[in-house]
């Protein structure tokens, strides 16, 4: 994907928030430090210029609710900034790939400390496979079958797929 990909696809996903949610009274956008964030921005802007409306917009730091705590170095990304009151409302997380699905595992965990929303929804700009949880996202830029021992970049100038360093 190159960063024209990258545009359509968050177009894309901004009308099908829209749509499924009847409009954008009561939903929330919270993108996942780090990768997550940008694509939230993005999304929001678009929503913005789509519809005339802006969500309010926060992001999550999972660092400290991620399972494989002792398996690999806890490094927390960014602070956590929700600046608004979620209860009741339909928040979207954002994130740039999904992989195994314990990124989104702790980042519900997480988001039970702030509040309780009406529903969550998942936005991704790559679906990549090879789920470890029965985690599957509602909004999706690009699915692009990888190897496990692949890597992949999702930025807004576009999406790389590399090996591994081991």
């Amino acid at each position: 994907m190159e960063a024209e990909d990258i545009k359509r696809a968050v177009w894309r996903m901004a009308h099908e928030i829209i749509e499924r949610n009847h409009g954008l009274e009561g939903v929330a956008l919270v993108g996942l430090q780090t990768g997550g964030v940008w694509l939230a921005e993005d999304i929001a802007g678009a929503l913005l210029e789509i519809d005339g409306i802006k969500p309010p917009l926060g992001t999550l730091d999972v660092a400290f609710h991620r399972d494989d705590i002792g398996l690999r170095p806890l490094l927390p990304e960014a602070p956590t900034r929700i600046p608004f009151d979620f209860d009741g409302q339909a928040l979207v997380m954002v994130d740039d790939v999904l992989y195994t699905g314990r990124t989104i595992r702790a980042a519900l965990d997480a988001l039970s400390s702030y509040g309780r929303p009406r529903a969550v929804q998942l936005a991704v700009m790559v679906d990549r496979g090879h789920r470890e949880l029965p985690i599957r996202p509602d909004y999706v830029g690009k699915n692009l079958p990888t190897r496990r021992d692949e890597m992949v970049d999702a930025r807004r100038e576009g999406v790389d797929i590399g090996e591994l360093v081991k």
